[in-house]
């Protein structure tokens, strides 16, 4: 059988680079097959991405040597316009690639570019949408729209094209757990039903393990490991060695292995599985433990005041759509909390309000004690800093040194202040090679930590990220939450926005849960995850450490492979090592 995809020594320079992007990759991808690339920030993914639609020559130009044919086609002999009924690329940017005033309408831009019959395109359009749970947002205008609701966009749009390929950069990066359940559902069906050849670009792990057939690591621009999902999440030291986001659940099988309690053979992949594993090794009656039921633990004062105090905020947005409805809460200095929910649940919109990029329908927004409608933009930037979402709504210098220094000047700091703290943040954040790069020559990812660190560099009394972490591998996520932890260690108070829940398990001291710009929960991480009616209800799923101990039954409140691995050994008796 012909390969659906054919790569044979890959070479790629973007023009003025000095140093090849991709550097000899080869590899096939069967007809009808599920893969899945893996690899770094900056590793060439995206790059390989653009060779396949024709992207790469065609548009982009630069040095391509070596061959990609795609179903026989060799791409740089086939008009892209032509490539695009054949492959359909989903880009790791949704906005890059929504034309529509509205949802209908950018769902339908391609097939009325390909003159598709007028009744077919509304057939396709329905389908598409309701594959991806837009299917009441048709006549949404799409610059009111989340994120994540964009990314659905923008695979629908791709989906309504029926191309016999698909490849997806990303496609889940801003999408909350229910979304990335849907589009992985979706492409699952497509695959079974259609016959559909898919390949993903990938940095998260657990929706794509027990689902790819094939696993694709791409480093420094070469194809370093190519196998099946088992073998490469069930040894540790190899997903550490390329820097991939490993599964909880295998790491927790890969220690136990280390203390001679599982094979590896039997090291998990899936909650379920793991639950089976451990259940055997663990005695009828537990040793040494005391039952800790969950109760509310979030205090009701804080003897300090608070630094930002919401009160009664509501928002409704020109379109009529109301995004928040009537939030009261309070931040107190040095918390780190984290606002979780579904796309669209309104997060977004109350940490606009925070520094004034919207201003209440009802309500107020007190910052220090003022109302935020009576300050300035300079006095609202001296006490918080805001990461946006898309690292692109906020970048706009020449050079990443000069996006950094942008604020700095601004504020009018001394110039040794100005050059100590670009260095400081340049090294911290993995940047300083790229200090006099154009930030948007960049990888999303980069871009993302460009973002970040020109907000640090401020120092602010509160930062807030919205989403931090998108796009970046899972060394860049560790870097990331180790710099804002650090921050907070040092007094800054931090409100982080994410669909992570590992993130917020492992370092949020206060959880709030939004539905529908209502606010749900209000608590510590234990007592927000053990919570299992109201995050059914938002569709949040908690961390797979959190999932498992919950199936075997431990009464406290798992948050991390670390405390999971303590209660195993008080139960078995056997010393951690």
């Amino acid at each position: 059988m012909n390969a659906a995809i054919n790569i044979e020594n890959v070479v790629y320079k973007y023009p003025k680079s000095q140093a090849p992007v991709l550097k000899g990759v080869s590899f096939s991808i069967e007809p009808g097959t599920f893969s899945v690339i893996l690899g770094p920030t900056g590793a060439g993914k995206t790059t390989l991405a653009m060779c396949l639609n024709g992207l790469i020559p065609q548009l982009l130009e630069g040095s391509l040597s070596g061959s990609v044919n795609v179903k026989n086609a060799n791409v740089a002999k086939v008009r892209v316009q032509r490539m695009s009924e054949i492959l359909g690329l989903v880009l790791q940017d949704p906005e890059t690639q929504i034309f529509g005033r509205t949802v209908e309408e950018d769902t339908a831009f391609g097939l009325r570019n390909f003159l598709v019959p007028k009744e077919e395109i509304d057939e396709r359009i329905d389908a598409a949408l309701k594959s991806v749970g837009l299917a009441d947002f048709r006549l949404r205008e799409t610059s009111q729209m989340s994120g994540g609701e964009k990314q659905r966009l923008a695979v629908a749009g791709v989906l309504a094209m029926q191309p016999e390929i698909l490849v997806l950069d990303e496609p889940t990066s801003e999408l909350d757990p229910l979304g990335r359940e849907q589009i992985y559902s979706t492409i699952e069906n497509l695959r079974r039903t259609q016959a559909l050849t898919i390949l993903a670009i990938e940095h998260s792990s657990e929706e794509i393990a027990c689902r790819a057939d094939e696993i694709l690591i791409v480093h420094e621009g070469k194809l370093v490991w190519q196998g099946a999902p088992r073998t490469l999440f069930s040894n540790y030291p190899l997903v550490e060695q390329y820097g991939i986001k490993p599964l909880q659940v295998a790491s927790i099988g890969w220690k136990l292995q280390q203390l001679g309690l599982l094979t590896a053979e039997q090291i998990p992949l899936t909650v379920t599985e793991a639950k089976e594993q451990i259940e055997k090794i663990l005695p009828v009656s537990p040793k040494n433990t005391q039952t800790k039921p969950v109760v509310k633990e979030q205090a009701a004062h804080k003897s300090a005041p608070p630094v930002v105090s919401i009160q009664n905020l509501s928002h409704t947005y020109p379109n009529k759509n109301t995004a928040l409805r009537g939030l009261s809460l309070d931040i107190y200095p040095g918390e780190f909390v984290a606002i979780i929910g579904q796309n669209g649940a309104g997060k977004t919109t109350l940490a606009k309000h925070l520094n004034g990029l919207l201003q209440p329908t009802q309500g107020r927004v007190l910052l220090g004690g003022n109302e935020v409608s009576s300050l300035n933009s300079n006095q609202i930037a001296q006490e918080i800093g805001y990461v946006f979402q898309n690292p692109d709504h906020q970048i706009f210098s020449a050079t990443v040194e000069q996006e950094i220094a942008y604020g700095l000047n601004m504020a009018k700091l001394p110039a040794a202040t100005i050059s100590e703290r670009i260095d400081k943040v340049l090294e911290i954040t993995n940047l300083t090679k790229q200090r006099a790069a154009h930030p948007f020559s960049l990888g999303r990812g980069e871009r993302q930590m460009v973002a970040v660190a020109s907000i640090l560099a401020l120092e602010p009394k509160l930062l807030v990220v919205d989403e931090p972490t998108t796009g970046q591998d899972w060394r860049g996520i560790n870097r990331i939450m180790e710099l804002i932890t650090s921050l907070q260690q040092q007094g800054t108070t931090i409100l982080m926005i994410t669909h992570d829940m590992d993130l917020v398990a492992r370092y949020a001291q206060r959880v709030l849960v939004m539905k529908e710009g209502e606010l749900l929960l209000d608590d510590t991480p234990q007592y927000v995850f053990a919570q299992h009616e109201i995050l059914a209800q938002t569709y949040i799923q908690p961390p797979q450490v959190t999932r498992l101990g919950q199936l075997l039954g431990f009464a406290e409140t798992m948050l991390t492979e670390e405390q999971f691995i303590d209660e195993i050994c008080t139960r078995t008796g056997v010393k951690l090592q």
